[in-house]
C-alpha cells in the first residue's frame, strides 16, 4: 500500500533530480541536492530564530553545526541531529525543513551536525564528529541555552545510523533524555526481507546499495566492520541496556523497513523503552513530503509530541 498524497511528491521530487546530467559525479550530486532542497523548502517558522553557526574541533577534524532555537527563549531542551543522505550528501540545509519545524514545534533548540561525507572521509569520521558534537553541547550549554541534563540526539537514515551509534557508544558517559531514529540504518544485511520486497521502492532503491556500504567502511578489505562493529551497525552489538528510550520511525515502502524494526525489538529485549511508528503507506525519507503528505507532517508531529514528552 502507498499513501496516494506521496505521488504529488514524488513527481515533484522525479522532476527536480531530472535536470541531473547523466554520469554525474558525487560532488555534482551533492550539490544538486542542495539545490533540490532548496527548491522543495518550506517556509522557516516564525517563531524559529535565524540559525546560527559554530565550528566544533573534533578527533575527526573540525565539524559545523547550524543550531535552530526557538524564539522564546531562557534555556531549552537540546537535540542533536544528524541528516540524512547515504553518508555522501546532505547538510544541515538540506534537512532545516525537519529541524527548524523541530525546534518550532517544541519550543526547544536544534544543534544540526554537518559532519564529514563520503568517499572521502570514510567510517570512522562521522560517529567521532557526532560525539565531540555531544561532548561540546554540555561543556557549552550556557552558550546555547541549553539544559546540559536535557540534551538527545536524533537523526533521519544514515543520520539515524549515527544518531544510534553515539546513543549506544555513549551511553555510559552521556545520559541522552532520547534518541529519534528515523527510518534509521542500524545494520547491513541486504537480504532482508523488505530489502527485497522494496527493492525498486519510490525515492531509494537497493541498487548501488553493496557499494555504497563498502564505500561507508573505506573499502572491502574493511567490510568486517559492517558485520561486527557496533559503532558502524549498532543492531551487533552484544549489550544495549541502558540505552537512551528510543523513537524509531519506520516506512512501509522502504528497504530500510527491516533494518528499523529489529533494532527496535533488540532495544525492547533489552529492557529500552521503545515506541516503533511502522510508517504505513509511507517511504523512505517520507518527511520530504510534509507539503504534499498529511500524514507525513503528523508523524514528525507525533515525533516531537514524543520528544517533548521525555
Amino acid at each position: 500500500m502507498l499513501n496516494p498524497q506521496i505521488d504529488a511528491f514524488m513527481a515533484k521530487w522525479t522532476s527536480e533530480w531530472a535536470s541531473l546530467k547523466p554520469g554525474a559525479t558525487l560532488p555534482e550530486r551533492k550539490a544538486h541536492f542542495e539545490g533540490v532542497a532548496a527548491n522543495m523548502a518550506l517556509p522557516k517558522p516564525e517563531d524559529v530564530d535565524d540559525a546560527t553557526e559554530h565550528h566544533i574541533e573534533s578527533a575527526a577534524g573540525p565539524v559545523r553545526v547550524r543550531v535552530y532555537r526557538h524564539t522564546s527563549g531562557g534555556t531549552q531542551d537540546c537535540l542533536i541531529y544528524a541528516h540524512g543522505g547515504g553518508f555522501v550528501q546532505g547538510s544541515p540545509e538540506t534537512h532545516a525543513d525537519i529541524t527548524s519545524r523541530i525546534a518550532s514545534w517544541n519550543k526547544q533548540t536544534v544543534v544540526s551536525v554537518d559532519y564529514y561525507l563520503l568517499p572521502d572521509h570514510p567510517f570512522p569520521t562521522a560517529f567521532l564528529q557526532m560525539c565531540d558534537v555531544a561532548r561540546w553541547c554540555r561543556v557549552n550549554a550556557d552558550l546555547l541555552g541549553i539544559d546540559p541534563e536535557r540534551i538527545a540526539v536524533g537523526g533521519d537514515s544514515a543520520g539515524g545510523n549515527l544518531a544510534a551509534a553515539t546513543a549506544l557508544a555513549m551511553k555510559d558517559e552521556f545520559p541522552f533524555i532520547a534518541q529519534l531514529l528515523i527510518y534509521p540504518v542500524t545494520e547491513f544485511d541486504l537480504e532482508r526481507p523488505s530489502m527485497i520486497a522494496n527493492a525498486n521502492a519510490p525515492l531509494l532503491q537497493t541498487k548501488g546499495m553493496a557499494a555504497n556500504n563498502r564505500m561507508f567502511v573505506g573499502g572491502e578489505e574493511n567490510e568486517h566492520m559492517l558485520r561486527d562493529d557496533p559503532r558502524c551497525a549498532p543492531y551487533v552489538a552484544d549489550d544495549h541496556s541502558g540505552a537512551a528510550p528510543a523513537f524509531v520511525a519506520v516506512a512501509e515502502n522502504d528497504p530500510l523497513y527491516d533494518s528499523g524494526v529489529i533494532y527496535a525489538e533488540k532495544l525492547k529485549a533489552a529492557g529500552v523503552p521503545v515506541v516503533l511508528d511502522k510508517g504505513d503507506g509511507l517511504i523512505h525519507g517520507y518527511l520530504r513530503s510534509m507539503e504534499y503528505c498529511d500524514d507525513a507532517q503528523a508523524k514528525l508531529r507525533k515525533m516531537t509530541d514524543w520528544l517533548a514528552a521525555r
